[in-house]
């Protein structure tokens, strides 16, 4: 990432003032901090935009787009993230963008490793997985995430990866890092970090975030 901004070829070699730099990476507030301090030297501006939203959000227009910087930076950059932005929520100074990334991602991953938990303990209680999977999007679990993962969950061999659990390893990992730097308890991420870790040693990490369900059919037996 650093590289990407720093190098002689780099995206501080050809911006200066008048431009606003946008970045939707998901990455460690810190490293927002360096880049963006790095753009300020050239005289351009710098908001850390990151988005949460699946494939079809995105084809629809529709993210959800989290931008730290100045409230005159965020409008100055709605031109150009509005064609993408269902909403553009200010989440504070630089940096704050990429740390609500990073905590909307922990749910995300957490709800993942429930919905795989929950959805082989259904199958191995006798349930059928399409009618387990109907029960936990039709209840009070019908969150959004549920819902754009059916097909995953459902048919896995023949779903297109999304979001692979090595992307996920690396999410976890950040963080968790955050975490420890606020001081900031997180059983839950530090569990899911564990069992992705394990996952992806045993060779899942190129394949959907959605096979930690495989995973766990596979210790279960």
């Amino acid at each position: 990432m650093k590289a990407v901004y720093l190098s002689d070829d780099g995206i501080c070699s050809g911006v200066g003032p008048g431009q606003v730099v946008i970045d939707t990476s998901t990455i460690d507030p810190a490293t927002v901090i360096e880049v963006g301090e790095a753009v300020d030297a050239t005289g351009a501006r710098f908001l850390d935009c990151p988005v949460s939203g699946s494939v079809s959000v995105v084809e629809a227009g529709n993210l959800t787009i989290m931008a730290g910087g100045t409230a005159a930076d965020v409008e100055a950059a709605r031109p150009a993230l509005d064609p993408i932005a269902g909403r553009i929520i200010h989440t504070g100074a630089r940096g704050t963008g990429a740390a609500m990334k990073l905590a909307i991602n922990s749910l995300v991953h957490a709800m993942n490793v429930a919905l795989a938990e929950a959805l082989v303990l259904a199958e191995r209680a006798g349930i059928d997985r399409k009618v387990a999977y109907e029960v936990f999007a039709s209840g009070a679990t019908g969150a959004p995430f549920v819902h754009y993962k059916r097909q995953a969950f459902e048919d896995p061999e023949n779903t297109p990866v999304a979001f692979s659990l090595d992307l996920v390893q690396k999410d976890l990992e950040l963080i968790t890092g955050l975490g420890e730097r606020t001081g900031t308890p997180q059983p839950a991420a530090k569990t899911a970090l564990d069992l992705v870790r394990e996952a992806n040693e045993e060779g899942y990490g190129e394949r959907d975030m959605s096979a930690v369900a495989e995973f766990l059919r596979g210790r279960a037996g």
